[in-house]
């Protein structure tokens, strides 16, 4: 999920920035700290806006910097157990695919794709089911729910799993054949009042 995060910091505006514009030096210092991280209070921290610094800061014996308080707010991905999220395959291996999902990639593994005999070709880009014959490749669209998720900290990338293997989640082309059917199924079923007459 996508959310924005309120937050409060101090940040040390070294000595040779002091004649830079205050608010610039905080956005840039605040920018490489937190930027492109992730946190498992937050999730992934993708970027930054509304930077406010306190135009009066302190100062530390012994250190030459000043420290002004900040608030920001952040624009964070969150993924939480059990959402549908849309996203778009970028990446096929032996043990499945790797699917986009805002600014992480998910792991959905051959086992939860479907019900089906796959077989993965890593040189074509695609898995290939036996029985349906329906396949994913890399540009897929696909609608996946999070079973898995383990967030770190700093830089190091988290990791999601996903499943396709419930109604109505798959390919995005999947889903709509499985709609149309559905429809047909519905248009040839007469209405229970109508068989009543």
């Amino acid at each position: 999920m996508f959310q924005i995060v309120e937050l409060e910091d101090v940040v040390r505006i070294p000595p040779n920035d002091f004649g830079n514009p205050l608010d610039d030096v905080a956005t840039e210092i605040l920018k490489m700290k937190y930027e492109s991280t992730m946190t498992p209070e937050l999730g992934y921290i993708i970027m930054l806006s509304d930077i406010n610094t306190d135009s009066v800061g302190k100062i530390i014996p012994g250190d030459g910097a000043r420290y002004h308080k900040v608030k920001f707010s952040t624009l964070t991905f969150f993924p939480k157990l059990q959402e549908i999220m849309e996203g778009e395959v970028v990446e096929i291996t032996e043990f499945g695919a790797f699917v986009r999902l805002g600014p992480a990639d998910a792991l959905l593994h051959l086992s939860q794709i479907m019900d089906d005999y796959l077989t993965s070709d890593t040189r074509q880009g695609m898995i290939i089911a036996s029985q349906s014959k329906r396949t994913l490749k890399v540009g897929s669209k696909v609608r996946v729910r999070i079973t898995a998720v383990s967030l770190g900290r700093g830089t190091a990338m988290g990791k999601i799993g996903v499943t396709c293997r419930q109604p109505l989640l798959g390919a995005m082309e999947w889903i709509e054949e499985d709609l149309a059917k559905m429809d047909g199924k519905k248009v040839d079923a007469k209405p229970p009042e109508a068989s009543a007459k």
